[in-house]
């Protein structure tokens, strides 16, 4: 049976995948923007990475079939289903520092940083200094010119995606804590994630909330 939790407006939570467990994230209302990050659990050195993604696929953009590699250079998930096809590999996680120098409400404020890396001392993981995760979801428009604009999210109540993974994982989803733009339609939602189990027998997973 899946292993399905809904994660409320502007927190995260940690899950483990097993290597071919699939991770199905949803949005539930529609325009909110998930951030994904991950960490090998064989080395937990070895995080996801946006930019290697970027070189390794040559794009800023990343479709259906596409994979997102590691700071090393392997591949840790393939997107197996997508109903929107709009995600953002450009931006850090917003954190406090960033409502700060934006719109002077740091103090305080949920964000998406936090969420992710709290989880990750609750479970003794190695400290993650430096998230920069896949923003599901997410609609960054890339001028000419070079500049760039966040609009609303294309995705519309139950849009999904699908992320395979191929190796086994801890993972951090986070529905995003920005309500100051259009990044998430003005307004912060719930998500939901659905883990599929892989055909590999004895595999399990867990979710701290």
């Amino acid at each position: 049976m899946n292993n399905e939790v809904t994660v409320p407006a502007k927190t995260g939570i940690k899950l483990r995948l097993k290597n071919g467990e699939t991770l199905k994230v949803i949005d539930i209302e529609g325009e909110q923007v998930v951030d994904f990050f991950a960490s090998s659990i064989e080395d937990g050195n070895e995080v996801l990475s946006t930019g290697v993604t970027i070189d390794c696929n040559e794009s800023l953009k990343i479709n259906k079939n596409q994979y997102l590699y590691t700071n090393h250079y392997n591949k840790m998930f393939q997107i197996v289903e997508d109903t929107v096809g709009s995600h953002d590999l450009l931006h850090p996680c917003c954190r406090k520092e960033m409502y700060e120098h934006f719109y002077k409400n740091g103090e305080n404020h949920s964000n998406c940083y936090e969420n992710i890396t709290d989880k990750a001392k609750e479970e003794g993981l190695p400290l993650l200094l430096e998230v920069h995760p896949f923003n599901i979801f997410m609609n960054t428009k890339i001028k000419t010119d070079g500049s760039f604009e966040v609009l609303a999210p294309l995705s519309k109540a139950n849009d999904y995606i699908v992320l395979k993974a191929l190796m086994d994982v801890n993972v951090f989803v986070a529905a995003c804590s920005v309500s100051e733009s259009d990044c998430n339609g003005g307004r912060c939602k719930s998500i939901k994630v659905i883990v599929g189990k892989s055909e590999q027998k004895n595999s399990s997973t867990t979710a701290s909330t």
